[in-house]
């Protein structure tokens, strides 16, 4: 027997966690977060909301959420039947990013159609006539060239990840859990990554695979030339 509240708050307090950062992360709500720490069952309507929301905060935290559950079952009484988890946070894309690529594209397409029509039309108009060598050249070198991809796939339970672009202070462009099996991928070169638990991510710049250094709560800096470290 143990202290279901005392131990998630000691391991929030230990990883220097707030009540908003894990509220983003987990979808929990930051009252019902005090309320698990504090014991205080009856601050949450419902026994499933209880123990689905036992089980994702315990998990975030790194500790056993099944364990968890069945302690406040054998103290409370209640049913220890599998319930279902607090559903995963969506991950926020950047919409702007895929709006782009797809603008690009269509310019290229564009591009390549107007450089096509020319050869024809200032090559004499015959349509079976081949391009001329110079022309192709210059098709070729107006083609945009494929974007650098960041893909960043989840292991295991997963890890919460904060991205962000160019440096620790640039735009933020993913702030979520990245579950086991998910995939995030997003268009860039350079990126801050904060990863709460490097074991559980891995990590592929321009399709290269990235190390990561161990431990937890990492701050590093990745490009297509070198992965840094960073003090935090």
């Amino acid at each position: 027997m143990f202290e279901i509240g005392h131990s998630l708050r000691e391991a929030r307090e230990r990883q220097g966690l707030g009540y908003p950062e894990i509220e983003l992360a987990t979808k929990i709500r930051a009252k019902h977060i005090r309320a698990l720490e504090e014991e205080n069952f009856t601050g949450i309507a419902g026994d499933a909301y209880i123990r689905g929301f036992l089980r994702t905060y315990a998990e975030y935290l790194g500790l056993d959420g099944q364990l968890y559950v069945e302690e406040y079952a054998s103290r409370f009484g209640t049913s220890i039947d599998e319930a279902p988890s607090a559903r995963p946070p969506r991950p926020r894309r950047d919409r702007g990013i895929e709006r782009r690529a797809v603008l690009l594209a269509l310019l290229g397409i564009a591009t390549l159609t107007a450089l096509v029509f020319a050869a024809w039309r200032y090559g004499g108009g015959d349509p079976g006539r081949s391009t001329p060598p110079v022309l192709r050249t210059q098709t070729q070198q107006r083609q945009p060239a494929a974007a650098t991809e960041l893909v960043l796939r989840g292991v295991g339970k997963g890890t919460y990840v904060e991205v962000r672009r160019s440096s620790a202070r640039g735009k933020v462009v993913l702030q979520a859990t990245v579950p086991g099996g998910g995939v995030e991928k997003l268009q860039g070169s350079r990126f801050y990554l904060y990863v709460r638990r490097p074991l559980r991510l891995r990590v592929r710049l321009g399709g290269k695979a990235v190390s990561l250094p161990g431990g937890t709560n990492l701050r590093v800096l990745v490009t297509p030339q070198r992965t840094t470290r960073l003090r935090g």
